[in-house]
């Protein structure tokens, strides 16, 4: 096992680790699907997902709100 192998399992993440990262953090998913036929388009589907915790986004509406009143 060479260094670098011992590297990269040092800093491998945990399922409960990632979670929770994103949970603190927040995570903006998107993605747009066109179902076309022929080259018409069909059917648009636009898909716009937040995945955070309820106390993270408690904490960017108070942010958010300082700095309109300071503006």
């Amino acid at each position: 096992m060479t260094a670098a192998d011992r590297s990269a399992l040092a800093h491998q993440v945990t399922l409960l680790e990632l979670v929770d990262r994103v949970l603190n953090k927040g995570v903006v998913l998107s993605g747009d699907i066109t179902l076309s036929v022929a080259d018409v388009d069909l059917v648009y589907v636009g898909l716009r997902v937040l995945l955070s915790s309820v106390a993270t986004l408690e904490e960017q509406g108070e942010q958010t709100a300082l700095e309109g009143a300071f503006r």
